[in-house]
């Protein structure tokens, strides 16, 4: 995994959260509040559900795109079990988190 994987506020501006994406050249952006994992943007959330509906995304915060209720792995599992809860959910990116629920890192496809 990607160790110390960065979050962005839930209130962040959707404009702020691409010019991160661009810089960083990174496609999922993890969303924590009260140091919480909370959600998910990826550069598909913001094609498919920003853009199309004409939304402004200078006036759009990250709670407005981002997946609620999303998929993550913990630091005890194994990484074929991680690399099966991709394959059964179909997602590329995959947030892992510790015991008390605090983002860790990422794991992503090209990790395997």
């Amino acid at each position: 995994m990607h160790k110390g994987a960065n979050c962005v506020p839930a209130d962040m501006p959707v404009g702020e959260i691409t010019a991160l994406m661009k810089k960083d050249d990174i496609g999922a952006v993890p969303v924590c509040e009260n140091d919480r994992l909370v959600g998910m943007i990826t550069d598909r959330d913001l094609a498919m559900r920003l853009l199309p509906n004409g939304t402004d995304p200078k006036r759009q915060t990250a709670r407005n795109v981002m997946i609620a209720g999303i998929v993550f792995c913990r630091t005890d599992q194994s990484v074929e079990d991680a690399v099966h809860l991709m394959e059964d959910k179909k997602i590329r990116r995959l947030p892992v988190i510790d015991d008390k629920k605090r983002l860790v890192g990422m794991l992503s496809l090209s990790d395997i």
